[in-house]
């Protein structure tokens, strides 16, 4: 059996700076040289996951196939090494909180006083492990959420400095911090990053590595001074500059060689070149676009782009694949009324309507997937945005004066999008909704099954309201098909516009399963055919 090597990516300074980029990029060189790579991220907050979390405070949550709610870096790493995360990768200060407690209760330490030492940093110890011991990994790359000097952050700095100290040839530390360009002084400043590690040293770990975020790059001098204040050596001072894309950081570091660094540093071999010729091609047709295009994504958090992180992603990836710029222009579905929502939506090539939940703007989507419907516009509708179609259409088309979800109006006489059955009963917010990936059959003469080539498909859920059965007949008479059907539960997972050159909505979220090796066919598909209108108009 293999030895897993550790990887631990602090940060220092400010957060933000791009650990879980850096983490991925890192990951998928070492994965491109053909070792077996997963990365794992512990967050210090104490909620038990981010689901019941505001986008405001933590940007979308990220949802695996085994249901875990989790921090958005995980859509990250999947779209960087095209491999599926779980709930081990994502563990909070909550969860580990919740697990010793619950051994307190259980009798497990036999009495013992619970601390913080040991069995709180033991507990993070055997969840950093625990991947390995499933799957043999040859690296778990674990990245610390915060920044260095935070006071929720000591544990996990803790208990990486103990697993430095038990297993010292197979762990390794990088610190990445930032060297800011003063403006006045025209000058990159190093201090931060002295400070930062000051602050490491005096938690008892010492980095092996210091990855610098820069906006100028960093000369030799420079990079020595670095090295000789923290005690690394100068190959081992990582330059990270702003790139255009994130995309392109991969090629960014390995230019730096962290990964010939980290390698040599935990005495493994790095004969084998690595295999990005996928990566390049992709990146090749990113930055060389034959098409451009402009799409809306319509939603209530348009100044907040982490909030639709996946599906922005989504949409990088599927404009690269049809060799299009596509430029997002985010609409917040507060301001969209029938008076101006012609105004709003004008020189738009196709428009995606956001997931979410609650009332907030919610009749500015209805009244944005009745203008593309009837202008003949390529939609998408994910989640939400697919049952707010379902709605729009039952009051239009079917005549379901005031159809709603019941979400929304519990008292609506035409309660088009219901509570699921199994949901009627539950209280808890955490962890309750239809979470985790399921199958779906798909009606073999449909657009949608051709779109994925497949009549059997399985897509990442998250989500309490369904469409209401009850109504499936007359929806499907008047042309909006359910192609997509759970085989369990009868949900439908799929609609379709009859007489409409691209309507699709899905009650799952196709945004969590595009990568870059392998982009979203819906995604993929909806772009292709907003170049096609583009064309036609």
């Amino acid at each position: 059996m293999k030895k897993t090597k550790y990887i631990f990516v602090t940060g220092g300074v400010v957060s933000s700076l791009g650990k879980g980029i850096i983490a991925a990029s890192l990951a998928k060189l070492l994965q491109s040289r053909g070792f077996s790579v997963t990365i794992q991220k512990l967050d210090p907050y104490i909620n038990i996951d981010p689901g019941t979390l505001n986008p405001y405070e933590h940007g979308e949550c990220f949802v695996t196939d085994d249901g875990a709610e989790t921090d958005l870096d995980l859509g990250h790493y999947e779209r960087f090494l095209n491999s599926p995360t779980s709930q081990a990768n994502n563990i909070t200060t909550g969860r580990i909180y919740q697990s010793v407690i619950e051994k307190e209760r259980r009798g497990d330490y036999l009495g013992e006083t619970v601390q913080i030492i040991p069995h709180i940093t033991d507990e993070i110890k055997y969840r950093i492990r625990l991947l390995s011991e499933h799957h043999n990994y040859d690296f778990v790359i674990t990245e610390i959420g915060g920044t260095v000097g935070d006071i929720e952050s000591l544990p996990y700095i803790e208990a990486v400095r103990q697993m430095r100290y038990e297993m010292s040839e197979t762990c390794l530390v990088i610190h990445l911090t930032l060297v800011p360009y003063i403006a006045a002084a025209g000058e990159l400043k190093t201090k931060p990053t002295q400070h930062s590690v000051k602050t490491l040293l005096e938690q008892g770990l010492q980095p092996d590595v210091l990855v610098c975020r820069t906006e100028r790059p960093l000369n030799e001098a420079m990079k020595n001074k670095i090295a000789q204040f923290c005690n690394v050596h100068s190959d081992a001072v990582i330059e990270a500059i702003d790139a255009d894309t994130i995309y392109n950081v991969p090629l960014l570091i390995k230019n730096e060689k962290l990964d010939e660094v980290v390698l040599k540093k935990l005495k493994l071999p790095f004969n084998q070149k690595h295999d990005l010729e996928k990566w390049e091609a992709f990146l090749h047709r990113l930055k060389n676009p034959k098409h451009e295009i402009n799409i809306g994504l319509v939603g209530k958090y348009a100044e907040l782009q982490d909030a639709y992180k996946s599906i922005l992603e989504s949409i990088i990836h599927a404009g690269s694949e049809n060799e299009c710029k596509v430029n997002v222009k985010l609409i917040h579905s507060e301001v969209v009324t029938p008076l101006n929502v012609e105004e709003v939506l004008k020189n738009l090539n196709g428009i995606i309507v956001a997931p979410g939940f609650g009332e907030r703007g919610i009749e500015g989507k209805i009244t944005s997937i009745k203008f593309v419907r009837e202008n003949k516009i390529p939609f998408l509708g994910i989640c939400l945005g697919m049952q707010c179609a379902v709605i729009e259409f039952g009051r239009n088309v079917l005549g379901f004066t005031n159809a709603h979800s019941t979400e929304i109006n519990p008292q609506t006489p035409f309660p088009v999008i219901d509570l699921m059955k199994e949901q009627k009963k539950v209280s808890c917010k955490g962890g309750t909704m239809r979470l985790g990936a399921y199958f779906c059959e798909i009606d073999a003469g449909s657009k949608v099954s051709k779109i994925y080539n497949n009549t059997l498909i399985k897509e990442r859920h998250r989500h309490r309201y369904e469409f209401n059965n009850k109504y499936l007949t007359e929806y499907m008479k008047k042309g909006m098909l359910a192609v997509g059907i759970n085989p369990d539960s009868k949900l439908v997972e799929i609609i379709e516009l009859k007489n409409h050159p691209w309507f699709i909505g899905v009650q799952f979220h196709p945004e969590y399963k595009s990568t870059v090796a392998q982009p979203h066919p819906l995604f993929v598909d909806f772009i292709k055919n907003s170049i096609a209108l583009r064309k036609k108009a």
